[in-house]
């Protein structure tokens, strides 16, 4: 432990104008949030790309979103054997403690992740193939749907339509939580999935009855 080191100053300058600014403008807010708990309405499943803001895009306020992020806004198949699963565990305390209304799955353009995924199965990352590669078996959750973008005819084509399949992907996997699946089937719980194209600020929606993304 002696080797970390403190904040760079950048950080710090931010954190203290933000401490002289938007919380000592909404100092009541804050407390009431730490006092009251949190009462979040959704729960987004974001990318951790830097360029994916939440909040930003929905415009929404501090305690609105429960939001968990991971590579390729990924949800794996439920699956209780005992060991670490930090997606898992996120969908379970929103679900069952904070008893959120909307599961969102938000996906975006550009994913680094979902190329991953590509040049893996295109055989040119032989790193990521290996045991030892955690992004390459966290992507191993959507390299079944490869198939269906194989024979696409550009390589933007096959990354897009890609990271659309790894929302449907973690929508579908979602539905395998008992917890979730009870929820949706008595209506106190819905699953969207969602697409941002960061360049255009873009937003489509999967749409259940024709099964494709559609501009919002």
């Amino acid at each position: 432990m002696h080797r970390m080191k403190p904040l760079p100053s950048f950080l710090l300058q931010r954190y203290q104008g933000w401490k002289a600014t938007t919380y000592a403008e909404n100092g009541a807010w804050y407390k009431r949030l730490a006092t009251e708990g949190q009462r979040p309405r959704a729960m987004v499943i974001s990318c951790c790309d830097s360029r994916v803001n939440v909040t930003s895009i929905f415009g929404a306020d501090q305690g609105e979103f429960f939001i968990h992020r991971n590579i390729a806004n990924l949800v794996p198949p439920f699956e209780p054997d005992g060991e670490h699963h930090g997606t898992s565990a996120a969908v379970e305390y929103a679900v069952n403690v904070l008893q959120v209304a909307h599961l969102v799955v938000l996906g975006h353009s550009r994913c680094g992740g979902v190329q991953g995924c590509l040049d893996m199965c295109e055989g040119r990352a032989p790193e990521l193939e290996e045991k030892g590669s955690f992004v390459g078996r966290w992507m191993d959750i959507l390299r079944p749907k490869f198939p269906e973008v194989a024979d696409l005819a550009t390589p933007e084509d096959k990354a897009e339509r890609l990271e659309q399949l790894a929302v449907i992907t973690s929508m579908e996997n979602l539905m395998t939580f008992p917890f979730v699946e009870a929820r949706v089937n008595d209506g106190s719980l819905s699953i969207h999935g969602l697409w941002t194209d960061i360049a255009e600020g873009g937003l489509k929606q999967f749409m259940g009855k024709t099964l494709d993304f559609q501009p919002v």
